[in-house]
């Protein structure tokens, strides 16, 4: 069995969250070993029970290995007590409620910080805290609308394209993760916790980032260009005998080294070709041109070749091949981890590593309430307390 991390063993983090944006944020601090404990509310109390699909299918798998799991009916006066008591021991409570529902819920950053003053409380919302949008559910794909991403993505002559994976949502986790990680270095000086929030308009806005400010430096409104750069000239997708290659010309001397591989080396000159802004300006012609050298090899030949002389190429990859590449497959992005119902299986590893204290997975996702009585009793329940709980549908 894999070791846990060592690497934020000291720390409880109290999870009120759920579908994507806020177990992404919980998912870092667990793989990286801390102590993050998943509240869930008891059976036939959550009416979006099932949102993040089967118990045991893989986004629940992959987004909640590590954490432990406590039922916690927050409605109810002694569960929300329960929860504050879970609070005055914890170092951080993340969650991703509509902004109202924590203070409905008597669960807002004073309220916490009254219990504990050490405590980092995370808010993950669709639009921020405050402000006319405030109120309104937060989705993905609504995100990626309003922050800019669909509008530079998708081939121009079709409209807008969303994103094939759910960036905002995963952005303002990992946004949210990096603030609580600040929050508690800062905390190691001032002996305070405080409120951190993120969200996924602004995530999703930050993500965009040269793209943005493209916009907010130059005044240029960017557009969508399909599978080609947006300046770079020939850079992108390209037809090969079997299939089909990113290619990355980025500069003019790999122009050259391009050129002198395709036995066109004139074109390396031509006044037409010759720098980025000339390709550029003829970019259509220059890839009527391209088109059909490239299909004349395949794939795995042009990146080879295309390596051997300094171009950046790649393949483009089903998810299948993903994990069968045996760079993907050296970096370990295949995470091994058991499970009581499926058995052995794979989740998908952290892509940061550190050398002394790396990310573990080394639990699968917990069922609803399986620590309940492990983690009550953490915090000084007795055996009939718990029992008189759980009688009353508390936990």
């Amino acid at each position: 069995m894999t070791e846990k991390s060592t690497a934020l063993d000291t720390l409880k983090v109290l999870d009120l969250t759920r579908v994507r944006a806020g177990p992404t944020c919980c998912r870092v601090l667990a793989d990286f070993g801390a102590d993050v404990i998943k509240i869930e509310a008891p059976a036939g109390k959550d009416p979006s029970a099932g949102v993040s699909g089967a118990r045991h299918g893989y986004d629940m798998l992959n987004l909640h290995r590590n954490k432990r799991s406590l039922t916690l009916n927050l409605k109810d006066p002694d569960g929300r007590a329960l929860f504050l008591r879970l609070v005055e021991t914890a170092d951080v409570v993340v969650e991703n409620f509509r902004p109202d529902v924590k203070d409905r819920l008597g669960l807002g950053y004073a309220a916490l910080a009254e219990v504990n003053p050490r405590i980092i409380l995370a808010s993950i919302s669709g639009f921020g805290q405050t402000g006319p949008y405030a109120g309104r559910a937060g989705f993905d794909q609504i995100a990626q609308g309003m922050g800019g991403l669909m509008g530079v993505t998708g081939d121009p002559k079709v409209g807008p394209m969303r994103a094939g994976a759910a960036v905002a949502d995963s952005a303002s986790g990992l946004y949210a993760a990096i603030g609580i990680l600040v929050a508690l270095q800062e905390r190691t000086t001032s002996g305070q916790g405080q409120w951190v929030q993120s969200s996924l308009l602004e995530a999703q806005i930050a993500m965009m980032d040269f793209q943005a400010a493209r916009y907010l430096v130059e005044g240029e409104v960017p557009q969508s260009s399909g599978n080609e750069h947006p300046y770079v000239t020939p850079m992108g997708v390209v037809a090969t005998a079997d299939g089909y290659l990113n290619l990355g010309v980025g500069s003019d001397a790999q122009w050259r080294a391009f050129c002198d591989l395709i036995d066109r080396s004139d074109w390396g000159t031509d006044a037409a070709y010759a720098t980025n802004a000339a390709r550029f300006e003829n970019r259509p012609h220059l890839w009527a041109l391209l088109a059909p050298i490239f299909v004349t090899k395949s794939t795995s030949d042009w990146v080879t070749a295309l390596e051997e002389v300094g171009v950046p190429a790649g393949p483009i990859y089903a998810m299948d091949e993903v994990f069968a590449d045996p760079q993907v497959r050296h970096l370990g992005m295949a995470a091994p981890v058991h499970h009581h119902a499926r058995g052995e299986t794979r989740l998908v590893a952290q892509p940061v590593k550190l050398s002394r204290t790396p990310a573990t997975i080394y639990a699968s996702a917990p069922d609803a309430g399986a620590q309940s009585d492990a983690i009550l009793t953490d915090v000084g329940l007795s055996q009939a307390e718990i029992a008189d709980f759980r009688a009353r549908n508390v936990i």
